[in-house]
């Protein structure tokens, strides 16, 4: 993306002054009941003035709205996560809101026509059977369209806004000025490294911009649920697909959002929540492979079976993974909340590095059991998950713990995921749910059969790279180097107590065939790379 002129980022912070003063937002922490007696005397006496001017007739959540829109893509993503919480605005606000989710406003048709073929390389007709000028949905970096094919498929075709690259370079150098004041003027914010947040959410929505990477990400998380009943995922039609076009199959079904339809068709709205849930941990760790903006404009229910339904997920352009070791403490975090084992929630942070190496474990574990007892003196069901991780993250600001940017995106799922479940079935028990799924993967994991599989593997890939030195005598420091490598990527590896005599084994009985003769020194290499890789494990494990 190319970079923002200097100066972006102060036009970027008058444009937002004149977008409050324009849409009037200083009267709508009013209407949310915000407090506002810890604000500065400065800032307090500011709207107070600014209350003795009238605000339009445009009602406060949709001076809101128009106010985001206003602001651009970013900002835009910002609303479409609030809409999804309606526990943390006025029924009003967040109904308003929602249309931020695919009714922005859209692009001129003639621009959006010429924008499309000029993409295509020539009239829409050369494509299309029919094609419909008025957008079926608008979002803040895309719009999408109805269309056929020449051989009468039904399709959709979704065109990037023009010039829309260039209005995110702005905001996400705003953001980045932002990240850098906010330490600055305080300086604890160090905790939740803004700037490496805004950095890993500039990664993804720059990737959003390109269309070719949204559907290779379709294409695969369909081939990851194409034998499941929980998720269907529209067909990628790839020979039109170009960085700001991409064509999919048309699918028909209803609105996740539109609960009078459900309601209507006779939903099973407990069976529809659970497996959202359920959907939504699969992709997490089964696929380690999962869509990352799961807001209601996204998701569309199948009601062939209105008692069994499922779901359509569309817009794969945010998707998130996690490494094994992210996934691994995550997992044994999450069922240590579950048994309320503070103690090992303690250890756990501590050996994963979410919080400093130096911290007092058993104060730390005090601390997390007067944060979560009264919460579970409360039914399951009665708990949010999403508020509880927040007010957990709160709590172990005092021992220093950072935000960690692979998760934020998981973090931001998991929100929205339960705000929609709870929208669908207020008696959600998304511990209930979650429990028993991560009980089962753990299990799988922790199985001898399947550790040994997975550290041999990297391992065994290694030994068999090695040998592909060249013909020619490799000297000492080639064979060294190729070691070095192949080693350094080994040392993630867990070792298990089986490592110590493998080390033993093959570093005593073949190593030596480093110094052997050309004809076996390939051997020799790869021989002593397992050997000391195994080595490396096994010291570890001690």
């Amino acid at each position: 993306m190319t970079a923002s002129p200097p100066g972006t980022a102060r036009r970027s912070a008058l444009r937002i002054a004149w977008v409050i003063l324009r849409f009037r937002l200083d009267q709508i922490p009013r209407d949310l009941g915000l407090p506002l007696a810890a604000l500065p005397a400065p800032l307090r006496i500011l709207l107070a003035l600014l209350a003795l001017f009238p605000a339009g007739r445009r009602p406060g959540p949709e001076r809101l709205r128009l106010a985001i829109e206003a602001l651009g893509p970013i900002f835009v993503k910002f609303g479409q996560l609030l809409s999804s919480r309606p526990d943390l605005l006025t029924p009003a606000y967040a109904a308003s809101l929602k249309k931020l989710q695919d009714q922005v406003t859209p692009i001129d048709e003639s621009l959006a026509r010429r924008t499309l073929e000029g993409a295509l390389g020539g009239p829409l007709e050369g494509f299309f059977e029919t094609f419909e000028a008025t957008p079926l949905a608008s979002a803040s970096i895309a719009q999408v369209h109805g269309a056929t094919l020449l051989d009468g498929e039904a399709v959709v075709v979704k065109l990037r806004r023009p010039g829309i690259e260039r209005t995110i370079a702005d905001d996400l150098a705003l953001l980045r000025t932002l990240a850098q004041a906010l330490l600055r003027v305080w300086p604890e914010a160090r905790r939740l490294r803004p700037q490496e947040v805004v950095e890993d959410y500039a990664v993804t929505i720059t990737g959003e911009l390109d269309l070719l990477a949204e559907a290779a990400n379709t294409s695969q998380l369909r081939r990851n649920f194409r034998a499941s009943p929980l998720l269907y995922v529209p067909k990628v039609h790839w020979p039109l697909c170009r960085e700001d076009v991409l064509v999919l199959e048309r699918i028909t079904a209803t609105p996740i959002g539109d609960l009078e339809a459900l309601r209507a068709a006779g939903t099973n709205f407990e069976v529809l929540a659970n497996r959202g849930v359920e959907t939504f941990f699969t992709q997490v760790f089964e696929d380690n492979f999962f869509h990352a903006d799961m807001h209601p404009g996204n998701i569309f229910v199948d009601l062939t079976n209105p008692a069994d339904p499922s779901y359509i997920a569309i817009d794969c352009a945010i998707i998130g993974t996690l490494t094994e070791v992210d996934q691994d403490y995550l997992a044994r975090n999450l069922l240590a909340f579950f048994n309320q084992d503070y103690a090992e929630v303690a250890r756990l942070h501590v050996a994963s590095g979410w919080v400093p190496p130096h911290t007092d474990a058993a104060a730390f574990e005090r601390v997390i059991r007067e944060v979560c007892e009264p919460l579970f003196e409360k039914p399951l069901a009665e708990i949010s998950f999403g508020h509880f991780l927040l007010t957990l993250f709160d709590t172990a600001r005092a021992f220093d713990m950072t935000v960690q940017p692979q998760l934020v995106l998981l973090q931001k799922t998991l929100l929205n995921i339960e705000g929609l479940g709870r929208q669908l079935y207020p008696e959600l028990d998304l511990w209930k749910t979650a429990k028993p799924f991560m009980e089962r993967w753990l299990a799988r994991q922790l199985n001898p059969l399947n550790r040994v599989r997975r550290t041999l593997t990297p391992v065994l890939e290694a030994a068999q790279r090695l040998p592909g030195l060249p013909e020619r005598e490799a000297t000492r420091d080639e064979k060294i180097a190729a070691l070095e490598r192949e080693i350094e990527a080994l040392r993630q590896l867990k070792p298990g107590p089986w490592a110590p005599v493998l080390a033993g084994l093959t570093a005593l009985g073949l190593g030596g065939a480093l110094l052997a003769g050309a004809p076996a020194a390939p051997v020799g290499v790869a021989t002593l790379g397992l050997g000391l890789a195994l080595t490396i494990l096994s010291r570890r494990h001690s």
